[in-house]
C-alpha cells in the first residue's frame, strides 16, 4: 500500500540532502575534488566566482555530510588535502548523469522541430 504523504523521516532526509547539494557550489566542488583537484588554494581558482568563505563553508558541509575526507600533511607550511569518500564517489557519479542529462536536455532543446 502506498503511503498518502511522504514520512518526516524522509522529509528530514530530504532536507538534509539539500542543504548539502543544493547549494550552487556543492556540485563543483564534488566534481573537482574529484577530478583531483585537492587543495583549497586549487579548488578557489578551478571554481571561478566561488569565494574564500563560500568554499570553506561548502568544504565544511561536505565533511559533516561524509561526502568528502580532509587530510592535514605536518610541515612549514602545513597542507590540507580533500578527497572523496566512498559516499562522495557516489554522489560524483550521480552528478555526471544529472550533468548529462541536463546537456541532453539543452541539446535537445535547441534542436530545430522537424515537421
Amino acid at each position: 500500500m502506498k503511503t498518502k504523504f511522504l514520512s518526516l523521516k524522509d522529509r528530514r532526509s530530504y532536507h538534509s540532502l539539500e542543504d548539502v547539494v543544493g547549494c550552487k557550489w556543492s556540485a563543483g566542488v564534488v566534481a573537482a575534488i574529484g577530478r583531483g583537484i585537492v587543495r583549497p588554494g586549487e579548488l578557489e581558482r578551478f571554481l571561478p566566482g566561488i569565494s574564500t568563505k563560500i568554499l570553506n563553508e561548502r568544504l565544511r558541509k561536505l565533511l559533516a555530510y561524509g561526502v568528502i575526507s580532509r587530510t592535514e600533511h605536518p610541515g612549514l607550511p602545513a597542507r590540507v588535502e580533500y578527497a572523496l569518500t566512498p559516499s562522495g564517489q557516489k554522489l560524483a557519479t550521480i552528478l555526471d548523469q544529472l550533468r548529462e542529462l541536463n546537456a541532453e536536455h539543452e541539446s535537445a532543446a535547441t534542436l530545430p522541430e522537424t515537421p
